[in-house]
């Protein structure tokens, strides 16, 4: 997952551009980092009942090449990702029915996360009301307190946002630092205001905020019988949790999906699938505007070599694709986007991604600048156009896979 950066409006975007819940499942607490947060272990596999609880959260480019960054992070109960897979649940044609008990529960749980969402305005209010300046003065226990409280509201999408909140105000660095901060304010703002205004969204939107504030849910159908090729397969980690992401493009459906998958510290996730095969398979989405996860329901063969690719497009057009993201999901961390002819070219400190037919360019994001898949990506360019798999979010561009122009295998970057 990239850095957090600028981040960019839904207008701000294409301008640039010129052409891109449920029950409770016991206590909560945060998620992991990296695209809101997320919350559900995927893939048929389960995170870890305390890892589930205690995920953190995750967390818009510059001028001349845009904006753009990875997102990241999403884990157990957290914002954007469900905690716990259920594939046999989810393929049963007719929904369970609710118990009373059940709703009652749902009922209590809405209630307190509401009462979470007002004291976190309340505290908003304070913040802004004393100066940002105070912000990274007051020192961590102010943010830890208050992620605590939303940890007890049950609402560890907005616990793990908070304590994103509270990094960058310590951090501190760099001229841009007040403005970042004031941006992670707004849409921390909004979040809380989206939760407690739920009855008057759109349902798409509604799932996304139950989603992001950290409440748990299941797959919905129809399911997507395709043949689903690998794109990236890469693990991401933290004190209490390991996710595993995997990106899988349909060959039919032309549709791009994401499996998660947990494990605890030390141990590798369960699910595993090498990047460039293709797999016979059938996902099944989770709700929510412009959701790519889905979880993985069956499987009809082993993976096997392939010659599709996915289709490309410009830099322009992957810029016009993270304004499109924002507008269904303003917490939206970054888009898979697939460039097609693209050269990496060195840009004073950093890389960028260079259109081999157009006046356009994407920075690639700080963090993948100091991974070897960047060089393996050099390499195999060598000065001619490539195509390129990746995160497209607020800070830059994070290549995960590569192909040359001719025939040739997928190169993993991640």
């Amino acid at each position: 997952m990239t850095d957090q950066g600028v981040r960019r409006t839904v207008t701000r975007v294409p301008a640039q551009a010129c052409d891109a819940a449920s029950d409770s499942a016991g206590e909560v607490a945060p998620c992991g980092p990296g695209e809101p947060s997320p919350g559900t272990a995927e893939g048929g596999v389960s995170a870890p009942a305390s890892a589930a609880s205690d995920a953190p959260s995750q967390p818009v480019p510059g001028r001349g090449a845009p904006l753009l960054g990875t997102a990241g992070e999403p884990v157990p109960d957290g914002p954007g990702e469900p905690s716990s897979d259920e594939p046999e649940a989810a393929a049963l044609a007719s929904p369970p029915t609710v118990s009373p008990a059940a709703r009652r529960r749902a009922e209590r749980r809405a209630e307190r996360v509401t009462a979470g969402a007002a004291e976190l305005e309340r505290r908003l209010a304070d913040l802004l009301r004393g100066g940002l300046i105070s912000a990274g003065q007051s020192g961590p226990a102010l943010w830890e307190e208050t992620a605590a409280r939303m940890v007890d509201a049950q609402a560890p999408g907005l616990a793990n946002r908070v304590r994103d909140l509270g990094a960058l105000a310590s951090a501190g660095v760099g001229a841009d630092a007040p403005v970042r901060l004031l941006e992670e304010c707004a849409l921390l703002h909004l979040l809380a205001q989206a939760w407690l205004r739920r009855d008057r969204l759109p349902e798409p939107l509604a799932a996304t905020v139950r989603s992001r504030v950290g409440l748990t849910a299941s797959p919905e159908g129809p399911a997507i019988r395709d043949d689903w090729l690998v794109l990236a397969q890469y693990d991401t980690s933290d004190s209490r949790l390991i996710t595993r992401r995997i990106w899988l493009h349909g060959t039919v459906s032309g549709r791009t999906a994401l499996l998660l998958s947990y494990g605890a510290p030390g141990r590798a996730p369960d699910l595993t699938l090498p990047a460039g095969l293709a797999v016979d398979a059938e996902l099944t989405p989770y709700p929510g505007a412009g959701q790519p996860r889905t979880a993985l329901t069956g499987r009809f063969g082993a993976p096997a070599p392939t010659t599709v690719r996915p289709p490309g497009t410009t830099t322009s057009g992957a810029l016009a694709r993270y304004g499109a993201a924002l507008r269904d999901d303003p917490w939206r961390e970054s888009v898979p986007v697939t460039l097609d002819r693209v050269v990496p070219v060195p840009d004073g400190d950093g890389w960028q991604l260079a259109d081999a037919d157009e006046d356009q360019a994407v920075p690639v994001g700080a963090a993948a600048r100091s991974r070897p898949g960047l060089w393996r990506l050099v390499a195999l360019s060598g000065g001619a156009p490539v195509r390129v798999f990746g995160e497209c979010g607020p800070r830059g561009f994070t290549p995960l896979a590569a192909w040359p122009q001719g025939p040739g295998e997928a190169v993993p970057l991640c």
